[in-house]
């Protein structure tokens, strides 16, 4: 077994990350997501250092996350891989001041401006001082075990 297999256990949510650098729209597919601060508000996520969109995530000075809905599975698939402007075609996008892409319907949003860059091994952690969110009703798409899917609660 591999670290990437164990660590595959571990349930996750799913994101999209976008950023617009030099004239061009970036995004991927991330599940490495999570709140760094309260107070200030900070979130980070890590970005491969291989990445095609390495460059434009840790050059650009902001990024917008994109919590994906349940039945967003497909837009994680699209953001997973192939050419930039591909992932980005037939999407209900929204331009944000920043210039960033937010997806319409993803449960919650999350603009941050570019804090600190923190290399760990074949990762960076990209950590953003958010300037701006939102969220709307409806359940976030989970990820487990190589397969996508939602949580339940337990019944009380």
């Amino acid at each position: 077994m591999t670290i990437k297999s164990a660590m595959s256990r571990f349930t996750t949510g799913v994101t999209v990350v976008t950023t617009h650098f030099e004239g061009q729209d970036w995004g991927m597919t991330c599940n490495s997501f999570n709140t760094v601060s309260l107070e200030p508000a900070m979130v980070l996520w890590s970005i491969r250092k291989e990445a095609n969109s390495y460059q434009a995530f840790t050059q650009s000075c902001t990024y917008l996350v994109n919590v994906l809905q349940a039945d967003q599975k497909d837009t994680a698939m699209r953001f997973a891989s192939g050419p930039q402007p591909e992932r980005f075609a037939n999407q209900l996008t929204e331009r944000t001041a920043q210039k960033n892409l937010r997806l319409k319907y993803t449960v919650a949003w999350f603009e941050c401006r570019l804090a600190q860059v923190v290399t760990a091994g074949d990762h960076d952690i990209l950590i953003g001082e958010v300037t701006g969110y939102g969220t709307q009703e409806g359940q976030g798409l989970a990820y487990a075990n190589r397969q996508f899917g939602v949580l339940s609660a337990f019944e009380s």
